[in-house]
């Protein structure tokens, strides 16, 4: 297995659509000139944003968080340019971006340092070979205080790597449960 680096992610980005919208640069102001979480390519990655659509946990109606038997009712929807998370709590967000994963083709995906600071985790799986979709992301806020996440910004790293043979079976091939993912899409059996 191989990093790729910029150029690869770049030229895969405009011919095959690897990343929809995409930033060829690292982007470090909001549209109206403050300063923001960066975003877009990187070195040796690329720097996903967090939508303005967030699921953020209750648990006003449950006595236990079951992964199989995930009740609807455990997230207050909201839509907000930022989104607070509570205390010891979590949020579940979807990327702006979508992707298209090659079959040789594994990601892994991290929390951008400046959230990690502030104790805000932020958890992804790793996107398999012909997976597609947007990234469903759980923001964990780890701290005693409520924790501010700001819509439309940088929210974790995407690292790819090459494999040099082609996977024997693929996400796609398999129909997994999360594939062509729209909006924020919660646990499923």
């Amino acid at each position: 297995m191989s990093i790729k680096p910029d150029h690869w992610i770049k030229e895969m980005a405009n011919k095959h659509g690897l990343i929809t919208p995409f930033a060829d640069k690292q982007i470090r102001h909001a549209e109206d000139g403050n300063k923001a979480v960066s975003y877009g390519l990187s070195s040796y990655g690329y720097d996903i944003r967090v939508s303005d659509e967030f699921k953020v946990f209750t648990n006003i109606y449950n006595t236990i968080v079951d992964p199989k038997n995930f009740a609807p009712n455990a997230f207050v929807d909201i839509c907000t340019p930022e989104c607070i998370i509570p205390p010891n709590s979590f949020a579940l967000a979807r990327s702006i971006e979508y992707f298209r994963i090659p079959r040789n083709i594994l990601t892994i995906c991290l929390g951008k340092s400046t959230y990690a600071r502030c104790g805000i985790i932020v958890n992804v799986t790793p996107f398999e070979p012909e997976w597609e979709g947007h990234v469903t992301l759980e923001i964990s806020n780890t701290t005693p205080l409520p924790a501010k996440i700001y819509a439309n910004e940088g929210i974790a790293q995407v690292i790819f790597f090459e494999s040099t043979h082609v996977c024997e079976t693929s996400y796609a091939d398999r129909s997994g449960k999360y594939m062509k993912q729209q909006g924020i899409v919660v646990p499923r059996i």
